[in-house]
């Protein structure tokens, strides 16, 4: 069938929608991210393709597939549609108060002692800014930032580099050891396994699972458990009630306020290790927000969790700090 006149004037809007599909393998995920309805991203790929003159998709094909034209096509654009993205954020950077649109994802470890405030300050110096929160696990939040469905995000920084995001270090978090208050055992028995008080873990598919996990296999340790969750109140519940004990951090511990009475916080034996809480940004995000962000985070870090602990727990002071 002969094409319809290509239209004149190109569209950025095309080539983002092209760039999700190709992605995504699906007009129905396009139009989710997007706001739009299935049509009308079917009718703007169309008419990038009627502007092209070529078959970009295999439109027969369910998921949605890539001619060899569209893969080549995919990969010259991908480049460009990265270098207009940061073109435009940073061509905002410069006025706060004019951004209008931020996207921002955390784990849930900050949900209640500091987004909060975080979002009610962002609110009040970004009034021309619409806001998506979006609260999931660290390796959610990284492939998020990944696919750019998020522009900035608060996770634990993973073992492997992330060349493709931007990344500032935040917090220190050591792991320490949480016992019920009411044991009596040794520290030593109870992570050697010498007691039956068994190791209550975080779920396998979490980071902070995996790397508690390494640090055990490289001492050597092979903790029996009985139950893993990926709830920190929870195992904290479960370890107040006497029925285990658990690897965590001070800033999972200080969440976990209703149940301290009963526990005690003890540091890791041995070689200690921690995790690191990082600010992570996609690379066309605006600098002027990620400062914003960066600078006020800290200082509610700071304010609301690390100082009461440190009251509380002096011996935290070298080890649970900032990443300056």
């Amino acid at each position: 069938m002969p094409r319809q006149p290509a239209p004149k004037d190109f569209s950025l809007k095309w080539l983002e929608l092209f760039q999700i599909c190709a992605q995504k393998g699906s007009l129905q995920v396009a139009a989710k991210e997007t706001g739009l309805t299935i049509s009308t991203v079917s009718h703007h790929l169309r008419n990038l393709e009627d502007h092209l003159g070529v078959e970009l998709f295999n439109h027969t094909r369910r998921p949605m597939v890539l001619t060899p034209k569209g893969r080549t096509f995919l990969r010259n654009i991908d480049d460009a549609l990265q270098l207009i993205r940061k073109a435009k954020a940073e061509a905002s950077a410069g006025s706060i108060t004019e951004a209008s649109y931020l996207r921002f994802g955390t784990i849930e470890d900050f949900d209640s002692d500091i987004i909060p405030e975080l979002a009610v300050y962002l609110f009040a110096n970004m009034p021309a800014c619409d806001f998506m929160y979006h609260t999931d696990s660290s390796h959610a939040i990284i492939d998020m930032l990944r696919d750019r469905q998020l522009d900035l995000g608060i996770s634990t920084t993973p073992s492997e580099r992330m060349s493709d995001l931007q990344d500032r270090p935040l917090l220190r978090d050591p792991f320490v050891i949480v016992l019920p208050k009411v044991n009596d055992d040794t520290l030593g028995d109870i992570v050697e396994g010498r007691t039956k008080l068994p190791f209550l873990r975080y779920s396998s598919n979490l980071i902070i699972a995996r790397q508690i996990e390494s640090q055990l296999r490289r001492m050597g340790i092979s903790a029996s458990h009985r139950f893993e969750c990926s709830n920190n109140q929870t195992l904290m519940s479960m370890v107040s009630a006497g029925a285990g004990w658990t690897i965590t951090t001070p800033l999972l511990y200080s969440r976990a306020k209703r149940f301290q009475p009963k526990l005690r916080m003890h540091p890791f034996p041995g070689k200690s290790f921690a995790r690191t809480l990082a600010l992570v940004a996609t690379p066309d995000c605006s600098r002027s927000v990620i400062e914003l962000v960066d600078a006020k985070t800290r200082s509610l870090i700071r304010d609301r969790i690390i100082a009461p602990l440190h009251a509380d727990i002096p011996w935290l002071a070298n080890s649970f700090k900032l990443v300056e």
